[in-house]
C-alpha cells in the first residue's frame, strides 16, 4: 500500500495520458490500406493477399480440402498422412504439387471470403503457424501481427480500430513507464537524484500527451511495438553499463546487476524488438556500438567480450526463428527500395531530413528544436561542474537516437511520421534530462521547485503547439469512412463492382465484407467487358469507383450493359476520393 500511496502521482499521470489517448481511438473510423493488410496477414488462414483472380490461395485451398477434417482426430490424421507424404515423395508429394484455382479473368468474390480474410472464426483461432506463414511473404517480422491475431481470436468474427489501437495504447503506456524510470536513472547518474523521480514524470507526460503519442496510438502497425522495444533496450543498457552507481540508490538495490552477468533479458528485448520491425537494428546497432566503445574506453575488456557474445547470439536466435528477414532485407520490394535510397546522393538525402524534421516538429511540438539547444547547454554546465558520468550518459542518449533518425531519413520508403516514432519518446527523454539537469545546476541554491515550475510552463506550452496551430491534421482517424461503411451496410443486399487503380481496393477492405459479393476490376478491364456477361445478368448493382472522376466513363460503358444510375450513395471530400453510385437495370 505504501508503494500504490507513492507512486500515485504517476499513475494519475498513466491514467489520464490513457483516457486522452483512449478519446483519439473512439474518434477512429476507418483505416489506412496497411493497417487492413495488418488485419489480413494476421487473420486470413494461409492467404497472405487477395487476389482479383485468385480468391484463395494455394496452401489455404489445400488445408481446407485436404487436411481439415470433420473432427480434431481427422484433422490430426490428414496432418500426419501430409507429412509422410512430404517426407517420402518431397518434390513429387501432393502438397507441393496442390494447384490453386486461378482464372484468366477477376471473379466475382462473396462477402463471406472477406470476412475470412480480416476476422477469425472458430476453425482458425490461434492459429500462429498460419500467421507465419502470411508474414513471411511480406517485408516485416511476424511479433506485431501475432499480437493483432490473438486479439482477434479473442474477439471472433469482430473487425474494428480498437482491436488494433488497444494494442499501441498498452505500448504506449509502458513506454511511458520506461521513461518515468529512464529519467529517475539519468538524474541519478548526473548526480541530481533528487529531480529523477519528477524529470521521469516530465518525459512520460511530454512523450503521452503530444500529437506523436497519439498517431502512434491510431496507426494500426507495428510502430508502437518497435518503440517501446527501443525505449526498453536503452532503460536495460543503462541499468547494466551504470549498475554500480544505481546499486547505492535504495530503490535500485537489488534490481541491477553487473553488465556481464544476467543477459538473458538484454538478448530477449534485443530479439523481440528485431520480430517487430527491421528499423529496430538502426536503433539497436548504434547503441551497441556506443557501448562497446565506452566499454573498451573504460578497459572493461571481459564485460565487452560477454556483450559482443550477448548481442551475437542475440542476431542467430532472431534468424534461426526467422530465416526471411534477410530476403525481406535484401531482396524484397520493400528492401531493394531501401538500398537504393541508400546509394542516392547527398542532396535528395538534405530533403528528406528537413522533412522528417518537420515531421519531428509536429508530432513533438518542435520539441526537437528545444532539446538541441537545452541539451548542448546542459551538457556544458554538467561538464564544467565536473558531474561523473554524464559523458557517457549523454552519449548513450543522444548517439543513436541520431543514429536511427539519420537512417530512417535516409532509408525510408515514404516521408511519413511512422519510421521515426521511435524517436518520439527518446526525444522527450533527452529534452527533460537536458533541461532538469541544466536547471538543477543553475537554480538548487534558490529552490528545488525552480526547475519544476519552468519546465511545467515550458511543456504546457510546448505540448499545446502541435493542436492550437493545426499542425496535427487527423490523418489516422479517416471521420468519412464511417459514412462509406454505413452506405455499404444500407445495400449489403447488392453485388458489388469496385473499380480501382494498382492495389486501392485494400482500403475498402470492410465494406465488400457487406455486399452479397464483389467483383475487383480496373477502370481498363471495365471498358474491355471483363465479366461483361455476369454484369448484364444484374437487376441492381453498387459501383463503388475509386476515383470519382472516372464516373463519366464508367456511366458509359454500363449504360451499352443497360443500366442508369439510381442514386448517389457517398461522395468523399477529396479531389480523387471514392464515390458509390447504385445502378439499375434499365426496363424501358
Amino acid at each position: 500500500m505504501k508503494k500504490i500511496r507513492f507512486f500515485w502521482p504517476e499513475a494519475l499521470l498513466l491514467l489520464t495520458c490513457a483516457i486522452v489517448l483512449s478519446v483519439g481511438i473512439s474518434a477512429k473510423k476507418g483505416y489506412h490500406q496497411d493497417e487492413l493488410l495488418s488485419f489480413e496477414l494476421a487473420n486470413a488462414e494461409y492467404n497472405p493477399w487477395i487476389v482479383p483472380t485468385q480468391p484463395q490461395g494455394r496452401l489455404a485451398k489445400f488445408v481446407e480440402k485436404e487436411i481439415r477434417g470433420e473432427n480434431l482426430s481427422q484433422t490430426v490424421g490428414n496432418l500426419w498422412d501430409t507429412v509422410l507424404d512430404v517426407l517420402k515423395n518431397r518434390g513429387n508429394s501432393k502438397l507441393l504439387t496442390y494447384q490453386a484455382d486461378v482464372y484468366d479473368e477477376p471473379v466475382w468474390i462473396d462477402r463471406q471470403a472477406f470476412v475470412d480474410y480480416l476476422t477469425v472464426d472458430g476453425k482458425d483461432a490461434f492459429h500462429y503457424l498460419s500467421v507465419y506463414f502470411n508474414v513471411k511473404d511480406d517485408n516485416h517480422p511476424p511479433l506485431h501481427f501475432m499480437l493483432v491475431h490473438t486479439v482477434s481470436s479473442v474477439f471472433q468474427g469482430k473487425l474494428s480500430p480498437v482491436m488494433g489501437c488497444a494494442i499501441n495504447l498498452i505500448f504506449v503506456l509502458g513506454t511511458m513507464i520506461l521513461l518515468m524510470r529512464l529519467g529517475r536513472i539519468a538524474m541519478i547518474l548526473l548526480d541530481c537524484g533528487e529531480q529523477g523521480r519528477i524529470t521521469g514524470a516530465a518525459a512520460a507526460a511530454l512523450y503521452g500527451l503530444s500529437a506523436g503519442a497519439l498517431s502512434t496510438t491510431l496507426l494500426i502497425r507495428m510502430y508502437a511495438m518497435v518503440t517501446f522495444f527501443c525505449v526498453w533496450l536503452l532503460n536495460v543498457h543503462l541499468e547494466k553499463f551504470y549498475h554500480e552507481k544505481l546499486s547505492t540508490v535504495p530503490d535500485f538495490q537489488g534490481k541491477t546487476v553487473g553488465f556481464e552477468k544476467k543477459n538473458k533479458l538484454l538478448i530477449a528485448v534485443t530479439v523481440l524488438g528485431f520480430w517487430t520491425q527491421y528499423f529496430f537494428l538502426f536503433y539497436c546497432l548504434a547503441l551497441a556500438a556506443v557501448v562497446a566503445v565506452l566499454l573498451f574506453r573504460r578497459k572493461r575488456t571481459k564485460e565487452l567480450i560477454r556483450y559482443v557474445l550477448s548481442m551475437a547470439l542475440a542476431a542467430v536466435i532472431g534468424l534461426v526463428l526467422f530465416p526471411f528477414a534477410i530476403g525481406d532485407v535484401f531482396s524484397s520490394g520493400r528492401g531493394v527500395e531501401a538500398l537504393e535510397n541508400a546509394r542516392s546522393g547527398f542532396g535528395e538525402f538534405w530533403t528528406r531530413i528537413l522533412a522528417f524534421l518537420e515531421i519531428l516538429g509536429t508530432a513533438c511540438g518542435m520539441l526537437c528544436i528545444f532539446a538541441l539547444l537545452l541539451t548542448c547547454f546542459a551538457w556544458g554546465i554538467l561538464k564544467m561542474r565536473g558531474r561523473k558520468g554524464a559523458d557517457g550518459l549523454w552519449s548513450l542518449l543522444l548517439i543513436p537516437v541520431i543514429a536511427y533518425f539519420l537512417c530512417a531519413a535516409k532509408l525510408s520508403p515514404f516521408l511519413v511520421d511512422r519510421y521515426v516514432m521511435p524517436v518520439f519518446p527518446l526525444l522527450m527523454l533527452v529534452l527533460t534530462v537536458g533541461a532538469f539537469g541544466c536547471l538543477t545546476a543553475l537554480f538548487q541554491k534558490k529552490t528545488k521547485k525552480m526547475p519544476a515550475i519552468l519546465v511545467g510552463v515550458t511543456a504546457v506550452l510546448m505540448i499545446s503547439q502541435p493542436f492550437a496551430s493545426g499542425h496535427w491534421d487527423n490523418a489516422y482517424l479517416y471521420p468519412e469512412y464511417e459514412t462509406q461503411e454505413t452506405a455499404a451496410r444500407k445495400n449489403r443486399e447488392l453485388p458489388c463492382i469496385c473499380v480501382y487503380e494498382g492495389v486501392r481496393y485494400y482500403e475498402n477492405l470492410p465494406e465488400f465484407m457487406q455486399y452479397e459479393k464483389t467483383l475487383l476490376l480496373t477502370e481498363e478491364e471495365l471498358k474491355a467487358g471483363t465479366q461483361e456477361a455476369s454484369i448484364r445478368e444484374l437487376d441492381r448493382v453498387a459501383v463503388l469507383l475509386k476515383n470519382k472522376n472516372w464516373a463519366s466513363d464508367v456511366s458509359g460503358v454500363l449504360k451499352e450493359y443497360g443500366f442508369t444510375p439510381e442514386s448517389t450513395e457517398f461522395t468523399s471530400t477529396k479531389e480523387n476520393g471514392d464515390l458509390l453510385l447504385i445502378y439499375a437495370k434499365d426496363r424501358n
